[in-house]
């Protein structure tokens, strides 16, 4: 009788071993193939994008008027102009003020969370970055429509509100958090001995985090810049309502412009499919996706090389 139980125990015991090799197979299988479904709809989304816009591409295309001429005349039944260099020019100010806007304020948080806040503070204020990152960015357009923009019709005696300024306040609020979360996380994998060290040759606080902390978190604070660049540049419905979606080259903050992204949204749906126009909008999304890819990849290359270290 004590053989078969241990027989029994014996055989239980090896039940369990293969069920827990089985799910921890099946884990390490989920995983995988959630890691490579994000490649595969990537490369899927591209694939999608270059397809659509081929027609234009390797067809009509011109460097020359599509890059540097600043005529963006899609309707015309004559002679319709492509010209994207207002466009770009558009989408630069906004995102350049933007990144004014936001780097003192996510540097400043990110310093205030990381080197003194601490216990409860320190989690209250990590959960609002969260919250403020959740905000729809319609929500964003409409405090830059309807706040933002008789705000800054009142203050600065302007006609018009929608303008430079105003998108560039909303999208650097909104690239705020991301970069707050990044710049913490770079900040906080600066070894502890580098600032006990500098605590015992006499350093302040501030000397401490200004000469020693912010100097060897640098490429992560670098990476988190460029991936608020990055979140700038493919905003879309909230430069749509805060720019005033005006086909020009700002000469001022009160100027009202069109972003790359604002115009796919606001022309695409009043395109018919396969026309040149509608091809020309894929263009310019496969123009958006490689500067987007190549900024994003830089920041990544950046932070792995601060992980590294």
């Amino acid at each position: 009788m004590e053989t078969r139980a241990q027989n029994q125990s014996l055989a239980a015991e090896f039940d369990r071993r293969n069920m827990d090799w089985y799910m921890d197979k099946l884990v390490q299988v989920l995983v995988f193939m959630g890691g490579i479904s994000a490649i595969v709809f990537i490369i899927g989304i591209f694939a999608f994008v270059t397809m659509e816009g081929a027609g234009f591409l390797f067809d009509g295309f011109s460097f020359r008027e599509f890059f540097l001429s600043e005529y963006w005349e899609p309707s015309d039944e004559d002679d319709p102009e492509y010209g994207i260099l207002a466009l770009i020019a558009g989408t630069a100010s906004v995102t350049g003020l933007a990144m004014v806007v936001a780097i003192p304020f996510s540097l400043g948080a990110a310093i205030f969370i990381g080197e003194f806040a601490t216990g409860r503070t320190r989690e209250f204020l990590k959960v609002l970055v969260e919250l403020l990152a959740a905000i729809p960015s319609v929500v964003w357009g409409f405090i830059g429509l309807s706040i933002m923009n008789p705000l800054i019709i009142e203050l600065f005696d302007v006609p018009v509100g929608l303008t430079v300024l105003n998108a560039g306040i909303i999208l650097g609020l909104m690239a705020a958090p991301i970069m707050t979360s990044i710049a913490e996380d770079a900040l906080k994998a600066v070894p502890d001995r580098y600032r006990e060290a500098a605590e015992a040759l006499g350093a302040t606080r501030w000397e401490v985090i200004f000469k020693t902390v912010i100097p060897a978190a640098k490429n992560g604070l670098l990476g988190a810049v460029l991936l608020g660049v990055g979140r700038g540049f493919g905003e879309t419905m909230a430069v749509l309502m805060a720019t005033g979606h005006s086909v020009n080259i700002p000469g001022s903050l009160f100027d009202s412009v069109r972003a790359l992204t604002a115009t796919i949204a606001a022309e695409l749906g009043e395109t018919a499919v396969g026309s040149e126009h509608y091809q020309v909008l894929f263009t310019i999304g496969i123009f958006l996706f490689v500067i987007t890819f190549i900024i994003n990849l830089t920041a990544d290359l950046i932070v792995r090389g601060v992980k590294n270290q």
